[in-house]
């Protein structure tokens, strides 16, 4: 590891400046979705959803089809089934495990049948943002305009349901439509976000940034904000220090979110008295107001 003095001019490159805006739109998606992830508890689903893709990542290289459309096609796949599959939280997560198991092993095929294409695998495992191409830019705006779009659709009525699903059925509210929805669009959120941070660092993106915003506020609208915020921090600074060091910037991507979410859990905890990893809550903040009209 040597300090590199043109950084500068590094992140004028174009490959530099195709990671930044590729980067900033997995930010956005994953800060918007942290929310519901942890709302839902559907950490397990998301960590799931990224190694569920895998096989779907590793099939496309061994047919040289194009990767992003493997990750896709095998995520939103298994975000239907498991969606489908486990309406509470405790079915969901028998139906995740038992998906995640099975496309584990296809995975665990499909890379040995791949091995000409080795290093695209290893991409895939810990996430390659330097390599992200023009195509694979369109495809992300793509993606990145679709999630808002339905968020800003179904976001009140999910807030309802995720925070009080009971009351929100008697209510009227379709949930088990809006999970299904949800799930989706975590798989194309978690098909971006493997290809910046891999699929064993995803936590990163979708998680870390919306866990460090609850604990600074319980406003579903401030805490999106937020975490975005803090998702666009970790890309931007991760790539910084990428280039002044020469390091793979997934590892300071990763680092510079779990710093944020320690800093947020010892100011929290100092000014509420909160035990790590409790979100704050206070007042009417916790919950949403109740959709007066649900149909």
């Amino acid at each position: 590891m040597r300090f590199q003095e043109n950084w500068l001019q590094i992140l004028q490159t174009t490959f530099m400046q195709h990671a930044l805006v590729g980067g900033s739109l997995v930010a956005l998606t994953a800060g918007l979705m942290g929310y519901f992830v942890i709302t839902r508890q559907n950490a397990f689903a998301a960590h799931a959803l990224a190694h569920i893709g895998f096989p779907g990542a590793t099939g496309a290289i061994l047919v040289g089809a194009p990767v992003t459309l493997g990750l896709a096609v095998f995520c939103v796949g298994g975000g239907l089934l498991i969606g489908l599959f486990g309406k509470r939280v405790a079915e969901r997560e028998i139906a995740t495990g038992t998906i995640l198991a099975f496309a584990t092993g296809l995975g665990v095929l499909f890379a040995s049948l791949a091995t000409a294409n080795a290093s695209t695998t290893t991409n895939v495992l810990f996430g390659n943002l330097l390599a992200i191409s023009v195509d694979q830019l369109w495809l992300f705006g793509g993606f990145t305009l679709f999630v808002v779009l339905a968020l800003a659709v179904i976001a009140r009525p999910l807030v309802f349901a995720s925070v009080d699903p009971a009351v929100a059925e008697a209510r009227g509210v379709p949930v088990r439509a809006l999970g299904v929805a949800f799930v989706v669009l975590l798989a194309l959120t978690v098909t971006m976000a493997v290809q910046v941070v891999g699929t064993l660092l995803l936590f990163a993106l979708v998680v870390t940034p919306a866990a460090a915003a609850l604990r600074l506020t319980a406003r579903p609208g401030l805490v999106a904000a937020l975490s975005v915020g803090f998702a666009l921090a970790s890309v931007w600074v991760g790539l910084v220090l990428s280039a002044m060091v020469d390091l793979p910037p997934s590892f300071f991507v990763v680092s510079v979110a779990v710093l944020i979410w320690g800093v947020v859990l010892v100011v929290t905890r100092e000014r509420h008295g909160a035990r790590p990893g409790e979100p704050v809550t206070g007042g009417h903040d916790t919950l949403p107001a109740v959709p007066e009209h649900t149909h």
